[in-house]
């Protein structure tokens, strides 16, 4: 904790990096602000009703900072540029011009950027109508002009969410989108709080049990941090080189492989793929797929909770293999004379880093999932329901936050180089 405090204290005495994270709140603030500009036209008993419903709208409305239970302007939050990216991404695996695109660098992500923010807008709209569609109950005038008139709203909202996300990136410290996620979660911890101490006062919940309740989320925030900050640490030597005078090479180094080389993200991209159908059948209760989902497909169920897991895991891969490429780390430590003990450098080397990669890539994902279904071990455990801010919020929050943290040190350290270097 004293760590975390200096740090912050040596970022704020940064002229560069305090701008960065009062730029960052400022633009908390507006999203905060944003999250009560209502939807016109909309019947907010009837979203309050839906949400006594079920844990799925309840952790839609954490997530989108209480959004969706003032059915504000960012009632979708920033989900369909989320979506968009999924798809995107793989796009750029099976389509040729995107694959060359994602080669060419900065000029080219730049393009694939642009073609993710338009196809958010395709996704919002179309998420938009759904939605006020499938909320026909709480429309007070459910003509076709007020339905566009929402989903225009809606999807505009959307819209200046990822503006500001963007924003913060380029501007701002840290991921903008997770930040924006991040920030949704943080709001609505104090109402779970005190929704928590109101169980406990008319009898919902004991003592007991929210005592229990704090000390598995305590483990959980310990464990997530043990298992965000493991490594597996493959040994690399540097053979000498003597080029003229000097004497280059000859030192011992390592590869520092994460456990969870893919942090939040595969638990964000796994619920936003398995809310969509959810949602879409979560409109039309009598029929018979609404009926279906709600009995085999409900949050904390088997199939949902199987689904779940594969997803999880298969994003952890997935993302692992687009952000580390065993094949150019191999061939990097080629050029410069690198090897592995035992091992001859080029394809060797990068089969066994990615031998090793896949099995701590396994831990890494069966982590997530298992921190993701916490919510259903809790509710067993101690009898406390509708708890939205559970695995899947636990995780976001705080890797998020230690992502946030690893930047602002990289910019401290960056800017004390700099002095050293002046």
């Amino acid at each position: 904790m004293s760590t975390v405090v200096g740090t912050l204290q040596n970022a704020w005495k940064a002229t560069e990096l305090r701008h960065k994270i009062l730029f960052t709140l400022l633009m908390f603030l507006v999203f905060r602000i944003g999250a009560h500009i209502p939807v016109p036209g909309i019947n907010r008993q009837v979203i309050e009703d839906l949400l006594a419903t079920g844990a799925l709208f309840g952790f839609f409305d954490v997530i989108s900072g209480g959004s969706f239970r003032n059915f504000s302007v960012f009632a979708m939050s920033i989900t369909p540029y989320i979506n968009a990216s999924i798809i995107m991404q793989l796009l750029t695996v099976v389509v040729p011009r995107l694959e060359q695109l994602a080669k060419e660098g900065a000029e080219g992500r730049k393009k694939i950027t642009e073609y993710t923010r338009y196809f958010t807008i395709v996704l919002a709209f179309i998420q938009a109508i759904g939605l006020s569609y499938g909320l026909k109950g709480a429309v007070i005038n459910p003509t076709i002009w007020n339905y566009l008139l929402i989903a225009v709203t809606l999807t505009a909202g959307t819209a200046f969410l990822m503006w500001i996300g963007e924003r913060i990136t380029e501007k701002g410290i840290g991921n903008g989108i997770s930040l924006i996620i991040f920030a949704g979660i943080v709001s609505a911890l104090p109402s779970g709080l005190v929704t928590l101490y109101e169980y406990i006062q008319v009898g919902t919940a004991n003592i007991l049990g929210a005592t229990f309740f704090i000390i598995i989320a305590v483990i959980a925030i310990a464990g997530i941090v043990y298992i965000n900050e493991g490594q597996r640490r493959i040994p690399v030597n540097y053979a000498k080189r003597v080029v003229g005078r000097r004497v280059y090479g000859g030192q011992s180094t390592h590869i520092p492989l994460k456990v969870n080389q893919a942090g939040v993200i595969p638990v964000i991209f796994a619920s936003s793929i398995l809310a969509f159908p959810t949602t879409i059948a979560a409109f039309f209760p009598d029929s018979v797929l609404g009926a279906w989902f709600a009995n085999y497909f409900n949050f904390g169920s088997f199939l949902h909770s199987l689904f779940y897991i594969f997803l999880i895991i298969f994003f952890t891969y997935f993302y692992t293999a687009i952000t580390f490429n065993p094949v150019d780390v191999a061939d990097n430590m080629k050029k410069y004379g690198g090897f592995i003990p035992g091992l001859r450098p080029g394809k060797p080397t990068a089969d066994y880093i990615t031998k090793v990669m896949s099995r701590i890539t396994l831990v890494g994902g069966m982590f997530l999932a298992v921190i993701s279904l916490m919510p259903v071990f809790v509710i067993m455990a101690t009898g406390i329901s509708n708890i939205y801010f559970g695995g899947t919020a636990l995780l976001i929050v705080v890797g998020v936050a230690l992502d946030t943290m690893k930047q602002i040190e990289s910019n401290l350290l960056m800017r004390h180089y700099q002095g050293f270097m002046k």
